[in-house]
């Protein structure tokens, strides 16, 4: 009953317009070359080399708002409650300074507590925060309701799909997708609506009879 709770709820979210955040996070492994790529020349490709150099991973923090086609990426060091903290407040005070309350769209990931600005901040600072997020969790099996989850597959598959050595290098072209996405104001065709999961996954509501 919980899980149908949390999906209603974000469905009611995606399908009545209702402005509001949707984060997720992933991470890319930093990976450099041994040799030198062979450049491309007419009718071949550049060319690699099979082996390369591991260069440790960066955390990769989505947030996305569908509704006017807007999103950014943080890119972190660490994915921990103190890293998700300064994100929170960077939402309420840098991206969405004159909202009253922010609501966001996200998994059950262990850091994703409101427990986490207690821990990065003062406590009047944290509860300050804390005053202008709504949090609207997916059901732990249903992290594919989440917008974010699409923009992270958006972009691994039209900037990360390579080989990235450094972290100032990820970040940089990790913001230039952004810019640009951002211009056009790309956004998600959402279809999936409450009555859809009524009928699609039935199995998961309860039957009550007369």
């Amino acid at each position: 009953m919980v899980e149908i709770a949390e999906r209603n709820q974000v469905l009611t979210l995606h399908c009545f317009s209702k402005p509001g955040q949707k984060k997720d996070e992933g991470t890319k492994q930093l990976i450099g070359e041994t040799r030198t790529p062979l450049p491309m020349r007419p009718g071949e490709l550049r060319r690699y080399d099979y082996e390369y150099e591991r260069h440790g991973t960066c955390n990769l923090f989505m947030f996305f708002e569908p509704l006017r086609g807007w999103r950014h990426i943080d890119v972190t060091d660490r994915r921990t409650m103190v890293e998700y903290a300064h994100c929170m407040r960077d939402l309420v005070d840098v991206f969405f300074p004159d909202a009253e309350v922010v609501r966001v769209v996200q998994d059950n990931l262990n850091t994703h507590k409101l427990a986490a600005l207690y821990e990065a901040f003062e406590p009047a600072e944290a509860r300050r925060i804390i005053e202008r997020l709504e949090f609207h969790f997916t059901p732990k099996h249903g992290s594919w309701l989440n917008m974010a989850e699409i923009e992270l597959n958006v972009v691994g598959s039209q900037c990360l799909d390579r080989r990235i050595a450094e972290k100032e290098i990820l970040v940089t072209e990790v913001a230039a997708w952004e810019r640009q996405r951002n211009q056009n104001a790309c956004t998600v065709n959402w279809q999936f609506t409450t009555d859809d999961a009524r009928i699609k996954l039935r199995k998961l509501y309860p039957s009550f009879y007369a």
